[in-house]
């Protein structure tokens, strides 16, 4: 009543409905000042249940969370075809076959969330562009809602990843900071002023897209240079491939574990490869430093599996092209997601849309109204 200036009685009418609901539960009486002692409220973590879902080009990994966002129930289901009814279609069985895990029914489903990579527009929930499934302009969010009769968010899986740490994880306390993923390709996501930016389009944060080397290899977007053809997996084994055929790299090497090996293995060249992707990486990131200012950079993907291979480099280039004042705001933290936490930041779509305030959301979408 205080924070909103509603009355104490409008405020316990609302809260007897949401003690209906059983989304809100009487917790336990808290210490009186005088008069009757107050009765102290508590989210129920189970009234209400949420399913994310990661769509990569192999498989469906999908999770269900409760309102606290913890995991009850997890599977993922291959994707064969790739077309969309296909993808649709395994959604469906998986969603439903998490509640059936779980034993929550139907109508305790409070909605789905979906990952995946590309360019997303969450606000009306068109697929712009998905460079892995070759789809564009595809009403994703509707087409899988009218299926299940749940209300359906879709956004870029870095997005979603984002949105967890912002919800949930270290940057819940931080209004300005950064995830960056790698892997097979490389993804960020930007808080700005505690504001998550998508930009104007559902595009921001094409951060792989960047050319750093205009001359360089051809990039899957058709580009050439893009940091992501450099520092993505694709680009560390094609290093890998001219090193074997220079006959400087012992072994040819198939997979990105097989490079690793040699790494570890003390292979002069294997480790070479990590240090050049640590320089052009860490020169990638100190301009995001020089233009955001972040408080906090956070880097997770498949990629982080390098170790020091990669981030000692990368903290010496970034000491080395940061400002010096904004290289002493900033942390980076290493965080080695698993699939739990793909589909747990898909989850999050739904979560925020729930619990986030009125007032936030319609800053935000005036912001892209603006823009």
């Amino acid at each position: 009543a205080r924070s909103t200036g509603l009355s104490p009685a409008t405020v316990s009418a609302i809260t007897a409905e949401l003690i209906e609901d059983g989304l809100v539960f009487a917790k336990q009486t808290g210490d009186s000042s005088g008069g009757r002692r107050p009765i102290l409220l508590a989210l129920n973590p189970t009234g209400g249940y949420v399913v994310g879902i990661k769509l990569t080009e192999q498989m469906a990994i999908g999770a269900l969370t409760d309102l606290e966002a913890t995991v009850v129930a997890k599977q993922n289901l291959a994707l064969t075809d790739a077309t969309p009814e296909a993808a649709l279609e395994i959604m469906t069985r998986l969603t439903y076959s998490l509640l059936d895990q779980a034993r929550v029914s139907r109508a305790r489903l409070l909605g789905v969330g979906i990952g995946l990579a590309g360019i997303v527009d969450f606000h009306s929930g068109m697929l712009r562009v998905s460079p892995f499934f070759d789809w564009r302009d595809l009403p994703l969010a509707e087409m899988l809602q009218s299926r299940l009769h749940t209300p359906v968010y879709i956004d870029n899986d870095v997005n979603t990843l984002t949105l967890a740490e912002k919800w949930f994880g270290a940057g819940q306390e931080i209004s300005d900071f950064l995830v960056i993923t790698l892997g097979r390709g490389v993804g960020l996501g930007i808080v700005v002023n505690g504001q998550f930016y998508r930009g104007a389009g559902g595009g921001a944060g094409e951060f792989g897209h960047t050319v750093v080397e205009p001359d360089g290899p051809t990039c899957e977007c058709g580009k050439r240079g893009c940091l992501e053809a450099i520092v993505g997996d694709p680009g560390l084994l094609r290093q890998a491939s001219q090193a074997y055929q220079q006959g400087e790299l012992a072994q040819p090497v198939q997979t990105i574990q097989e490079l690793l090996a040699l790494a570890q293995a003390g292979d002069p060249a294997a480790r070479q490869i990590y240090q050049h992707t640590g320089q052009v990486l860490g020169t990638a990131i100190a301009n995001l430093v020089n233009l955001f200012n972040p408080r906090l950079i956070i880097i997770g993907g498949e990629g982080v599996r390098a170790g020091n291979f990669l981030f000692d480099t990368i903290q010496a280039t970034l000491d080395q092209e940061c400002m010096p004042p904004l290289r002493a705001d900033v942390t980076l933290q290493i965080e080695p997601w698993g699939d739990d936490s793909w589909a747990r930041g898909a989850a999050s779509l739904v979560l925020r849309d729930l619990f986030e305030s009125p007032v936030n959301q319609r800053k935000s979408t005036l912001a892209g109204l603006t823009a």
